[in-house]
C-alpha cells in the first residue's frame, strides 16, 4: 500500500536503526529521542542527534548483551506531526529472556525526524524459557 501512504509513515519506513549513519538526512539537526524506564534507570535521559541516539543503543546493547530485538506490530498516524509505532522487543534482561511492547511515538518536522518518545511497558515484561 505504498501508492496512498501517509508520507510520515514513509519517511519512518526508511529508517533502519542498526545503520543510523545511513539515515542521518531524515533527522532534524536539533533531534532529540527521550527515554525513561525505572527497570533499566541507567538510560533515561534524553539523546540528542544522530550520534546520541546511536549511543542509546550502544548502552542497550551493553546491558542486553547485544540482543535487543525490535519487532514492529503497527503503525499508524496522528495528524500531520505525529506517528505512532507499536512494537514488540525482545533482549536478554538480568540473565532472562524476556519480551515486552513498547510504543514510540515520533514527531516529523519539515519531512525530518525531529523528536521521538520511547515509552515501554515495564510492568507487563513476558519472560521466555531460554532453551
Amino acid at each position: 500500500m505504498t501508492e496512498g501512504m501517509h508520507p510520515n509513515i514513509s519517511l519512518l519506513k526508511n529508517l533502519d536503526l542498526q545503520d543510523l549513519d545511513a539515515c542521518k538526512g531524515i533527522f532534524a539537526d536539533d533531534f532529540v529521542w527521550h527515554y525513561v524506564n525505572p527497570r533499566i534507570p541507567e538510560l533515561d535521559g534524553d539523546y540528542r542527534g544522530v550520534e546520541g541516539l546511536k549511543a542509546f543503543f550502544a548502552k542497550l546493547g551493553n546491558r542486553s548483551g547485544s540482543s535487543f530485538r525490535k519487532n514492529n506490530v503497527e503503525i499508524w498516524p496522528a495528524g500531520d506531526e505525529l506517528v505512532v509505532t507499536q512494537v514488540c522487543n525482545s533482549m536478554i534482561f538480568e540473565g532472562r529472556s524476556i519480551e515486552f511492547d513498547a510504543v514510540v511515538v515520533w514527531r516529523i518536522v519539515d519531512n525530518r525526524i525531529a523528536e521521538a518518545w520511547d515509552i515501554p511497558a515495564v510492568n507487563t515484561v513476558r519472560s521466555n524459557e531460554m532453551s
